[in-house]
């Protein structure tokens, strides 16, 4: 079968579920991992002859994406600053607001600094602060043993070394101090659920994604209880923030006597990250 018939049927099932200009991306994206076929070298290859396997593979991917499983989780990676992260169910896609944040520490923190990532998931928050500063001393911690094999991979996989904890922060206990602490814990609400997409509803991890409606800031708190035994004097914080709860993170933030507040849009004007300092 031709590349370009393939295409015919691969836009033709996947037009109930998804609009013309995604199923294009998604091919494209396809073509480029398992064909090594760019943008720009389809049209020029709409002639050539697909084999049986290949065949197969596009047509279980179609399956998989009719079920609205993440692309990357069916390519088991996904780019993020930069880096090759690798993405399995056991945590959270990396997302581009993400990329915001850690670009917000590097450009901001210049010094040799040690850093404590809570809610590790991927890694993809400490592994490219360490990429990306070799000055920074790295701790990442979650309570996911399988997140965190995860995020191990990928540190060995981009070659930074990490300190992981396997911890819940709602009970963890620690004698070292840290220069910063950064943190996307989860925030979405069980009443914002309505609002989200299948494929993160049905295949993302909801440990890392919710919280209880009547106690929402629950992670925040824990963080920051933390921080007063294990940040130092002066020390940072950095959290990606729901944007519904900026002023009870700022209104938490104070409450812990924290000090030079700045809440920062992320590149779609929602209010999604705080700063302070002890």
């Amino acid at each position: 079968m031709k590349l370009e018939t393939v295409k015919k049927e691969f836009v033709s099932k996947l037009a109930i579920t998804y609009p013309n200009e995604e199923i294009n991306s998604l091919f494209k994206i396809l073509c480029l991992e398992y064909l090594d076929l760019c943008p720009s070298q389809l049209l020029l290859s709409k002639d050539d002859l697909i084999s049986r396997v290949q065949l197969d593979w596009f047509s279980e991917v179609i399956v998989r994406l009719l079920n609205e499983e993440p692309i990357q989780y069916i390519l088991s990676k996904t780019s993020f600053y930069g880096l090759d992260i690798k993405c399995n169910p056991s945590a959270l896609i990396p997302r581009p607001e993400t990329e915001e944040l850690v670009d917000w520490i590097l450009k901001s923190e210049k010094n040799r600094i040690s850093i404590l990532d809570i809610g590790t998931g991927s890694g993809c928050i400490s592994v490219s602060l360490a990429k990306n500063n070799k000055d920074y001393s790295v701790s990442a911690l979650d309570v996911s043993k399988s997140a965190l094999d995860l995020a191990e991979y990928n540190a060995l996989s981009n070659k930074v070394n990490i300190n992981f904890i396997n911890a819940d922060i709602l009970e963890y206990n620690s004698d070292i101090k840290y220069d910063l602490i950064v943190s996307n814990p989860p925030y979405v609400r069980n009443l914002e659920k309505k609002k989200m997409q299948n494929n993160v509803l049905n295949f993302e991890p909801e440990l890392a994604l919710f919280v209880e409606d009547n106690d929402p800031l629950v992670f925040y708190r824990a963080i920051l209880e933390f921080a007063n035994f294990n940040l130092i004097e002066k020390g940072k914080i950095y959290f990606e923030i729901n944007e519904y709860l900026f002023n009870d993170i700022k209104e938490l933030l104070i409450s812990f006597g924290y000090n030079k507040i700045e809440l920062r849009e992320d590149a779609f004007g929602k209010l999604r990250f705080a700063r302070a300092v002890k």
